[in-house]
């Protein structure tokens, strides 16, 4: 959204009342994320990772710089997303038939805890997955959740009411759902690829009726049906007039029109079942092809048709995220792999490998750059705080306990960190 404030249209005052009220509406119109009051999806409110202006703590431990833990019910790994003062986020009892939507205010109190799902035979799961992976997606008054196969549901944030589910979109992800929804506009938009059936839908927010639906155009009738699965979640690029919605499959990228889901192009690659999210900058897409020989593509988003031999501007194959998604800023593109740990620094424009280190552990949180620092977080509930910028630099690391799988939320210049069991508040006064 634009703001335009002239002498003209504001002839009666005076040019320092002008700028104030100027200043007031651009405030008014960015909302929380020009301060970094709210995080309305697992990867902020730019989806790249970034907030420039947070001065988050370099030093915490269970006992140091923690203001509150609170034990969460269930067991999950979706990012907490954030507005106005909760935090809301999807939970499952151990055995997945009770699929649960927490919020937590940021003075720590459990505010909900609702059922919005019975599963009477939950589908199996991998060792490193849970019932509750997708993370929410939230704007005012509202939050979506999605459980992939298990369903859809919208609840109003004041009451934690339940004002719509889907339980129809059905799709078998063998080894449980992964894929974060998005919104875009009217539309709750996310990918379902499946080892049977790959198609992505988008639903009217305010009914949860479908909108649209499209299958995958990529012919996979060879395509060995394991082999046919992702979980990556869009990103949509481009402007409000030529929007792009980005979105990784099995063997291959696609770009939808999100209005009306047209596909606009398709790449193909080699791969299936990645996870990590695209990231984008100054007319560049970074998608990661595939989980077990994970390339990180650099795609011009501008294409129609098959592009797969004109707009890859480059290529990285050696230690890329098979999990973790990118997170990028400055220029630079910031990555660690899933086992031992590798953090890589990239170039975003030409893909050169700025440095490489090993931080050790295992990863499946995505990287956040918050300030001049960039932090990574591993399973075993390690966070190694680096120097953002070309050259390695590590400044500290922290361990909480019971591991870390979800991504971190950021809200102020504080950081929300889900483990394995509960959720802490780590205080910027840490720093």
């Amino acid at each position: 959204m634009s703001v335009f404030c002239s002498d003209f249209e504001l002839p009666m005052f005076s040019a320092r009342i002008r700028r104030c009220v100027i200043l007031c509406l651009l405030s008014c119109c960015l909302g929380g994320s020009a301060r970094g009051d709210n995080w309305p999806d697992f990867r902020g409110p730019n989806r790249d990772g970034r907030i420039s202006t947070a001065r988050l703590p370099l030093r915490w431990s269970e006992k140091e710089n923690v203001t509150w833990k609170v034990e969460l019910p269930g067991r999950g790994w979706s990012t907490p997303v954030a507005w106005n003062e909760q935090l809301w986020m999807t939970s499952a009892e151990e055995d997945g038939k009770s699929l649960l939507v927490l919020c937590v205010g940021l003075d720590g109190k459990l505010k909900h805890r609702v059922k919005v799902f019975e599963v009477e035979k939950p589908a199996p799961i991998n060792r490193l997955n849970s019932h509750a992976s997708p993370s929410p997606v939230i704007e005012d008054g509202r939050v979506y959740v999605h459980f992939g196969t298990s369903g859809t549901a919208c609840l109003d944030t004041a009451t934690a009411k339940i004002l719509w589910t889907r339980r129809d979109v059905n799709l078998d992800h063998q080894e449980g759902a992964g894929s974060s929804p998005v919104l875009f506009g009217n539309l709750l938009i996310f990918h379902c690829d499946g080892r049977d059936r790959q198609y992505i839908a988008a639903l009217n927010k305010k009914t949860g009726k479908t909108a649209w639906q499209v299958e995958r155009s990529i012919d996979l009738t060879k395509t060995p049906s394991h082999a046919r699965k992702a979980f990556s979640t869009p990103l949509v690029v481009g402007s409000d007039k030529a929007p792009v919605l980005v979105s990784p499959a099995a063997q291959g990228c696609y770009a939808y029109d999100p209005r009306d889901g047209r596909e606009l192009w398709h790449l193909k690659y080699k791969g299936f079942s990645a996870v990590p999210r695209p990231v984008a900058s100054d007319g560049l897409v970074y998608v990661v092809t595939d989980f077990a020989r994970p390339h990180l593509l650099a795609v011009r988003p501008n294409g129609r048709g098959d592009v797969t031999e004109t707009h890859v501007t480059w290529t990285a194959t050696a230690q890329m995220p098979s999990t973790p998604s990118p997170a990028i800023a400055d220029g630079l593109i910031y990555t660690v792999t899933d086992k031992g740990g590798v953090a890589c620094c990239l170039d975003a424009k030409t893909g050169k490998l700025h440095w490489r280190q090993r931080l050790g552990g295992n990863f499946s949180a995505s990287p956040i750059v918050a300030g001049e620092r960039v932090y990574f977080f591993d399973r075993e509930g390690n966070t190694t705080v680096m120097q953002r910028g070309r050259q390695a630099k590590v400044l500290g690391v922290n361990r909480l306990d019971n591991g870390l799988m979800a991504s971190p939320t950021v809200v102020g210049d504080n950081l929300y960190l889900r483990t394995r069991t509960g959720l802490y508040r780590i205080e910027a006064t840490g720093r």
